[in-house]
């Protein structure tokens, strides 16, 4: 009954610039507050930490949970600006 919204589109401007230099795309936002990232990969690393964290800054969200299927048992870790 939750309401989300896959892969959606965010903008990547560079500091004072006004044309984006590019896009970034997050797996779903759950009820406009929490940013969910998906990955399958053996073990988490801190460059998936800073992705999450550099989408949440760029989509404006304060939570974000990092959820990885790629290990022997399910891993995952939350983060809060």
């Amino acid at each position: 009954g939750l309401s989300y919204v896959r892969e959606i589109e965010q903008e990547i401007f560079y500091k004072q610039l006004s044309e984006p230099i590019g896009t970034r795309r997050a797996d779903f936002v759950v009820e406009d507050k929490i940013l969910v990232e998906l990955k399958a990969i053996i073990a988490l690393e801190d460059v998936h930490l800073a992705q999450v964290l550099n989408y949440l800054k760029a989509y404006k969200l304060e939570g974000a949970l990092l959820i990885n299927f790629g290990s022997k048992s399910l891993t995952f870790k939350r983060l809060v600006l």
